[in-house]
């Protein structure tokens, strides 16, 4: 499998192939390590504070060059990592971001080869991080009930890595059920997850993981006390992700004065063989 963007082998290694038309890049001013996002067409340019960059000229090149613009201001072009292309990708929703997206793919063991259903697809930050942490052996099915987003995700997803020959949507609510069975695992961006946890204990094979991502602690405590309920869910974990970058210049070595707090809570649970009445 060849990603449409030139950015990954089958074998997971980087392409040293040079941006082609169609590609999303990264123009970062080594100045102050600012970036701009642009997505390659020939015959356009760019317009910056520091003179214009021309799309032809970067046409070509390898991953990493320099380009000068018309007033001879260097800028290096990059791919974008994964990160930087959900930052920067359009969106129509509130996205699960970055910092969130890491833990979210360790805490919930998402392998490759794994079959995963996620609920909620907004603009496909979660879609893309699932996609690539499975592999091409694995897959990943996406249930939303909004056709608007489907198409703005299923854009966002093609621009990244071309179009994924294992990743299935389908307009659906989940809160009505779930088709599929022996699911590995289930992730959750919906705002009434509890709805589902009868649908997840028939759906996820034994031992798998269930995920739910939701911005307040009402909705928290919902899900955990549904989740306590069912016979089939152990290992409850509530958690949220806190960021902060430091700064460091010369002699001056402190924490940024603005940091990535709350976005969002975590909660995690895995089905085992039902408890038959024994004391939770």
């Amino acid at each position: 499998m060849v990603w449409w963007h030139g950015l990954f082998t089958p074998e997971g290694g980087t392409r040293k192939l040079p941006f082609a038309e169609g590609e999303t890049v990264i123009l970062l001013d080594p100045e102050n390590d600012k970036e701009f996002c642009y997505r390659l067409k020939k015959g356009a340019q760019v317009n910056l504070h520091k003179g214009k960059i021309l799309h032809d000229d970067i046409l070509g090149k390898e991953d990493g060059s320099v380009i000068r613009t018309s007033l001879g201001a260097p800028f290096l072009v990059f791919r974008p990592t994964l990160r930087q292309f959900i930052m920067h990708m359009r969106r129509d929703t509130q996205i699960i971001y970055p910092k969130d997206l890491s833990v979210i793919l360790l805490y919930a063991d998402i392998y490759p080869g794994s079959t995963v259903l996620e609920a909620g697809i907004g603009s496909g930050a979660l879609a893309l991080a699932l996609l690539r942490a499975v592999g091409e052996k694995g897959k990943v099915i996406s249930y939303e009930v909004r056709e608007e987003f489907v198409k703005r995700a299923r854009r966002n997803i093609e621009l990244y890595m071309g179009p994924p020959h294992n990743h299935i949507v389908k307009l659906k609510d989940v809160y009505e059920g779930i088709e599929e069975e022996e699911l590995d695992r289930i992730i959750l961006d919906v705002p009434e997850p509890w709805r589902v946890v009868e649908h997840a204990a028939r759906c996820l094979r034994q031992g798998g993981l269930m995920l739910s991502y939701l911005p307040t602690v009402l909705q928290v405590n919902s899900l955990v006390e549904t989740l306590r309920g069912n016979p089939f869910f152990y290992s409850i974990e509530i958690l949220e992700v806190l960021l902060r970058n430091w700064n460091v210049e010369g002699l001056s070595v402190r924490p940024y004065h603005r940091m990535v707090g709350h976005t969002g809570f975590i909660v995690l649970a895995r089905k085992g063989e039902g408890n038959h009445g024994t004391q939770r």
